[in-house]
């Protein structure tokens, strides 16, 4: 027994081992490839008729035959909606790079929304790079530029460049506890030069033009370069406070543009948001008189990501087979 198991764990890792170095050959071909220029695909899923079959399936377990064809026949009589409800998501990270699915779902619901229709961004991102979320609320202004009503829901968190994309809609719900504001503008850049100077390291900076480069990692930094950097952070937090406010005009924009984050509650007591609901709650209300799709852009993997994907996925497998063979003798 003692000898099947040790072969068995003999083989196991040479395989192991076999594959290993297969994946890493495999990447290396498909890296010195030309890469092609990635592409996804539009999914619209049909909410609507997910709740009505969850519905459907409940009734049919709570109610008799009879009660059942019952409630099935006046479903059959009610009217179909003619508006659409249009639901996007976006979790934006630090660099707002999922501004380039976010421009296709818009892109594809003005292809298909009239001014009856509406859209609602279940959006959570606690901000990042100004040009990123810059953009980002952009592409929902181009909602706005066709009449097309917009609501942006905060189930978690919607700060700072979170926040200027959310003060684009027409109503802002949240949850109570979710966490909304930090209108503000924050840099930290670490500086290395006494590092480098104790150990004897000179670094030289070449730059044309005066203010080419302000503050720096490894130079030393001038009194005057931190306070050009202060002025260039003061210039856009105004812009920041001026396009909430120019978005968002109910607003005491001195009150709550100092950086700080509020929860939904405090969020509604300073107009920050119009309701507390989440998101669930409000997709509910709306399939009342609306039928609701889901839009999203999905990119399409390429065979470097496939690859690996596999290949760990075959190399977990085996380890934990391994282990279990290990842990049962």
């Amino acid at each position: 027994m003692d000898f099947l198991l040790d072969y068995a764990m003999f083989l196991l890792k040479a395989i192991t081992v076999v594959l290993a170095v297969g994946a890493v050959v495999l990447m290396i071909v498909v890296a010195a490839v030309k890469p092609k220029a990635k592409k996804g695909e539009l999914v619209f899923d049909d909410l609507s008729a997910g709740h009505q079959d969850l519905v459907s399936s409940l009734k049919q377990s709570m109610l008799d035959k009879k009660a059942f064809k019952q409630w099935q026949k006046s479903q059959k009589d009610s009217p179909e909606h003619p508006h659409k409800l249009f639901v996007l998501d976006f979790h934006g990270s630090m660099d707002a790079h999922e501004v380039e699915a976010l421009r296709e779902e818009i892109t594809a619901v003005l292809a298909v929304a009239t001014p009856e229709d509406e859209v609602l961004i279940r959006l959570e991102s606690g901000g990042g790079v100004v040009h990123g979320y810059g953009l980002a609320a952009s592409q929902l202004d181009r909602l706005a530029q066709q009449k097309i009503p917009l609501t942006v829901a905060v189930d978690k968190v919607a700060a700072s460049g979170g926040y200027m994309m959310a003060c684009i809609a027409q109503k802002i719900i949240a949850a109570p506890f979710a966490i909304v504001g930090s209108i503000g503008v924050v840099a930290q850049v670490p500086n290395f030069h006494q590092l480098l100077k104790k150990n004897h390291i000179e670094v030289e900076q070449f730059t044309a033009g005066e203010f080419k480069r302000t503050v720096t990692l490894f130079a030393e930094n001038t009194d005057k370069g931190r306070k050009k950097f202060q002025h260039e952070l003061e210039e856009t937090h105004l812009l920041f406070k001026e396009f909430v406010q120019k978005h968002r005009p109910v607003l005491d924009i001195d009150a709550v543009a100092t950086g700080e984050h509020w929860f939904g509650y405090q969020a509604q007591q300073k107009a920050l948001v119009d309701e507390l609901l989440t998101s669930d709650d409000y997709l509910l209300q709306q399939m009342a008189g609306r039928q609701v799709f889901l839009v999203k852009y999905q990119l399409k993997k390429g065979l470097a990501e496939k690859v690996g994907l596999s290949a760990a996925s075959v190399l977990t497998q085996l380890w934990q087979q391994a282990n279990r063979l290990v842990i049962w003798r």
